[in-house]
């Protein structure tokens, strides 16, 4: 489990594509990473098989580079990481799984000082709600308002924005989404 607060930018050494998925390679602050450690990498679980030099190493599934941006990842790009929370850890953003729902597009950039406004399409209209959770690309965010079923905004402050992949945002870019495991639940549930 994850708590959507970035705790570093790491940057793509390679990504390697394989008939079982990909290798990736990413250098980070972090370590000493263990192997068989959870690190959600722009909010995707993944579990370190290496760690050298800096480095650390995952294997991805052909199924996470199919629902999320990391198979777009080249080398120097910018990724949110984030160690998964120890049980005795303060839960300081939300509930975060790092089991992506799918990406999104940035649809538009409005930087109005000291926030930034980000609207995602497309949304994953049925589990947000104003003021709710949801990650974006491993970030705990809290939802704008009125979000639709195909578009949703949220505002970052500057020390989101200094301090994870967001300060690069611009229109065009995929982006992962997790709505709040909470808000599927209740969704589940009321379809019974």
């Amino acid at each position: 489990m994850f708590t959507g607060l970035v705790e570093e930018v790491g940057r793509v050494v390679s990504l390697t594509r394989r008939s079982t998925g990909a290798l990736l390679v990413v250098r980070t602050g972090l370590g000493p990473l263990e192997p068989g450690e959870s690190v959600a990498v722009n909010g995707v679980c993944q579990t370190v098989s290496r760690f050298e030099g800096g480095n650390f190493t995952c294997d991805v599934l052909p199924e996470t580079l199919r629902v999320t941006n990391l198979g777009d990842l080249r080398p120097g790009s910018g990724v949110n990481l984030e160690r998964a929370m120890k049980a005795s850890g303060r839960l300081g953003g939300h509930i975060v799984n790092g089991h992506v729902d799918g990406c999104g597009t940035i649809f538009s950039v409005k930087r109005n000082p000291p926030s930034l406004g980000i609207s995602v399409d497309p949304a994953i209209g049925l589990y947000l709600v104003a003021k709710g959770s949801v990650a974006v690309d491993g970030i705990s965010l809290t939802v704008g308002p009125d979000p639709s079923a195909d578009r949703f905004t949220v505002f970052v402050i500057p020390h989101t924005m200094e301090n994870t992949n967001l300060r690069d945002a611009a229109p065009g870019r995929k982006v992962n989404i997790e709505a709040d495991i909470l808000a599927k639940y209740v969704h589940k549930f009321s379809r019974l």
